[in-house]
Formats: C-alpha cells, sequence, structure tokens
C-alpha cells in the first residue's frame, strides 16, 4: 500500500534519544562504534537506532539509506584522518617537501584503520560503488590534499595521475593485508593450531605452510614507509 501523499515516516518518529536529540555527528559515531564492537554485519538502521533509543525510522534524517549510512562511516573515517593531520605538526612536512607530506598522510591513515579495523572494508567497497564527484567531501579532500603534494612536486598532470594511483593502490593493499584475520582459534595456545595450519595440506600447500607465521606478522608503520619509498624512487625518482 502507497503511504498518504505528504507523510513521512521519518518525520514523524522522534530523533531525541537516550543521549538527546540526534545530529549526523553522533549517529556516525554511534554506528562507527558499533562496527567497532561487533562488526560490519551487525549494522543496520533497527539495531543503530536501538543503541541511540530512538526508532529506526528517525534515522532516515541522518543517512536516507544503508548505503548512505556506509558512505557516512568512510566519511567518519577520514574526519578522524583530518583530525589526527591537524592534531600533530605538520613541520616535519614543510621541511622534508612533498614527500615527507605524503608519508605524514600515509602513516595517518594507518593509525585511523587501525583503530578501526572492522571499518576497513568500506575504504574499497564504498569506493567501488561511489563516483568521484558523490563521495563524501572529506574523502575529496583527502584526494585534493594527496594530488597538491604531488603537484607541488613539480608533477605534471599524466604523472601526477598515475602517481597517485599507485600511491592510493599501495596505501590500501598494505593497510588490507596488515589487518586480514589470521587467527583460526584464539583459545589455542600453540602457535599452529592457533593459526590453524592444520588445515592446509602439506601436500597441496608446503610454502604457504612454511611461511604463514612470517605472514601472520604485521608489517608495521615501518614496512608502510619502506614500500612507499621504493615506489615513490620507481615512479618519480630525483626528478621532482
Amino acid at each position: 500500500m502507497e503511504k498518504p501523499s505528504g507523510t513521512d515516516p521519518s518525520r514523524r518518529a522522534s530523533d531525541r534519544g537516550r543521549y538527546g536529540r540526534l545530529s549526523r555527528e553522533r549517529v556516525l559515531a554511534a554506528a562507527l562504534e558499533l562496527v567497532d564492537r561487533e562488526g560490519l554485519s551487525a549494522l543496520s538502521m533497527r539495531r543503530l537506532g536501538a543503541e541511540l533509543g530512538v526508532e529506526a525510522m528517525a534515522l532516515y534524517r541522518y543517512a536516507a539509506s544503508k548505503d548512505a549510512l556506509l558512505d557516512g562511516l568512510v566519511e567518519a573515517l577520514y574526519l578522524e584522518l583530518e583530525g589526527r593531520l591537524a592534531a600533530e605538526p605538520a613541520t616535519d612536512a614543510v621541511e622534508g617537501g612533498w614527500r615527507s607530506g605524503l608519508h605524514r598522510v600515509a602513516r595517518a591513515t594507518y593509525e585511523v584503520c587501525l583503530a578501526h579495523p572492522q571499518a576497513v572494508p568500506l575504504l574499497a567497497t564504498r569506493m567501488l560503488a561511489v563516483p568521484l564527484a558523490r563521495r563524501p567531501l572529506a574523502v575529496l579532500r583527502d584526494h585534493e590534499r594527496v594530488l597538491a603534494l604531488l603537484r607541488g612536486a613539480g608533477l605534471d598532470e599524466p604523472r601526477t595521475s598515475a602517481v597517485f594511483r599507485a600511491y592510493t593502490a599501495w596505501l590500501l593493499g598494505y593497510l588490507s593485508v596488515e589487518l586480514r584475520p589470521m587467527v583460526d582459534n584464539p583459545d589455542e595456545t600453540d602457535p599452529a593450531f592457533r593459526m590453524g595450519l592444520h588445515r592446509l595440506s602439506p601436500q597441496e600447500l608446503p610454502t604457504l605452510r612454511e611461511t604463514a607465521a612470517a605472514l601472520a606478522e604485521q608489517g608495521g608503520p615501518e614496512g608502510l614507509a619502506t614500500g612507499l619509498d621504493a615506489l615513490l624512487d620507481r615512479l618519480v625518482g630525483g626528478e621532482a
């Protein structure tokens, strides 16, 4: 049945919850807390409304759909990135030039993602679903920040575009490998059983079994920086 003309359930539902009147910032913060705690699969309008003490329909004032809510989580991550960059001195980036600036952005992105690993998959999935001009402004500001550093290095437009794509691919790829789950049974004390290596065939996967423990180790910010320098040396070298 069609709803009567001029009515909108989201306008009727109260947005005053257990923490007072809602705002977009409060809704996104609560959504991120829920995902941090229970994962993306736990996120729904109904569950988020229960967390905030409001009817689910009240949330549609702040996110028009589930996809919009997911895009809001991406926005929240990039806003946190901006906060981290604003909170730390930028003198090293100024003195070190464009390369230090790229390292600074990459390191801050790494720290945000380590703080919210359950939400990190959205950085890839939502960017695959959302055209450039429709991405959250905080995301576009990050694109602008990196592109400006590259143009400031004296790269022309084609080179800037190529390095931007490679930088983005390295950063997101490194994060996805760094944060991938490796533990099969956290209650196990024996490292091999903890990782579930007994599930891997020694005949079909001998090399994987041998190197699995090393693969489980995180590269940390040092690995991120080393790979980024290698990438920039290859693509830019001493030209800029």
